[in-house]
């Protein structure tokens, strides 16, 4: 996706545990087509869509 969140490098293990640097990898894997909706309820819709995908 044009979206691309970089990842940090971190001397403390538990900054590797916060929610923002879990989901890193997932926000960046997601779709194209998901990242850029024009909308709240279309990105939601498609998101759906995709993580469907993945179970």
């Amino acid at each position: 996706n044009s979206f691309k969140v970089k990842e940090g490098r971190f001397r403390l293990d538990i900054r590797k545990k916060f929610f923002t640097m879990r989901v890193v990898k997932h926000w960046n894997r997601l779709p194209r087509e998901v990242v850029d909706a024009p909308s709240l309820e279309t990105f939601k819709d498609r998101l759906d869509g995709a993580l469907g995908n993945l179970i």
